[in-house]
């Protein structure tokens, strides 16, 4: 049996379950991040994005049957296709049937998980989650997680999550967008994409660089950096380099099992 880390009373610990961009590399799956917070009576437990691969890491820190929920920031693969595993691991789980658990997610999320797994229409996985979508804030136990849409090719959010008067924010993936300055604004920790390098032609609409990633979080007067998304083909180290540049606080990047206290 895993004996997972308690989470302190009344503070917001974030792990790293996945931060490889685009798709799983060697030495971390796709986006995935456990996000946690004591109130004295029990330990909530929000899953931010399931990408390939992140199930399996995330059984490392979690019991998968305690998660909360969950929050899809958009329906690419890499941020959400193991959610198809983890609908097995709830429908036939021996110990029996397992109440449902919210999903939010954009507008089409329940029909294309149920297309994922080959799975009927209705019910798909209806009868394992229980499918939101974006909109206004929620509240999940002590948690506030406010969605904001940002500027990807498909229907695409980065968040706020908020708890004990401290703020996380994520940008989930986005081309640059005046949001996401608003997202970040004085966040104590900003998990922000970084996907291609300054030095190239990047498409516009797709994915951040690390230096518009250090921009954001210096506009934004954010308290902590940590550089995430960035794809196996690239040294993420540059992404790392490019956001210290432009951002003077406390800058670092993500890494399968770093742990935060937000």
């Amino acid at each position: 049996m895993t004996d997972f880390a308690p989470v302190p009373v009344r503070t917001m610990r974030l792990t790293v379950v996945g931060c490889s961009g685009s798709y799983p590399g060697p030495e971390s799956p796709a986006s995935c991040y456990l996000v946690q917070a004591a109130d004295g009576l029990r330990t909530w437990s929000l899953v931010l994005d399931m990408g390939n691969g992140a199930l399996g890491v995330l059984q490392r820190y979690i019991d998968p049957l305690h998660v909360d929920a969950v929050f899809l920031s958009h329906l690419h693969a890499d941020h959400c296709v193991d959610m198809t595993s983890y609908y097995v691991l709830r429908k036939y789980h021996p110990s029996g049937t397992q109440p449902k658990i919210p999903v939010w997610g954009p507008k089409g999320t329940a029909k294309r998980l149920a297309k994922a797994y080959d799975l009927p229409r209705k019910p798909g996985m209806r009868e394992e989650f229980e499918f939101h979508l974006y909109g206004a804030p929620v509240t999940v136990g002590p948690f506030t997680i406010e969605p904001f849409e940002v500027d990807h090719p498909v229907p695409a959010y980065g968040m706020r999550v908020s708890a004990f008067g401290r703020t996380l924010a994520y940008s989930g993936d986005t081309g640059l967008t005046p949001v996401l300055t608003e997202l970040a604004r004085d966040a104590d920790l900003f998990l922000c994409e970084a996907s291609f390098r300054a030095c190239d032609e990047n498409p516009p609409s797709l994915h951040l660089t690390g230096h518009d990633a250090g921009e954001l979080a210096t506009q934004a007067g954010v308290k902590r950096l940590v550089v995430t998304h960035v794809p196996p083909w690239h040294d993420a180290e540059t992404m790392l380099s490019e956001a210290s540049k432009a951002y003077d606080g406390p800058t670092e990047l993500a890494t399968m099992g770093a742990v935060y206290v937000v």
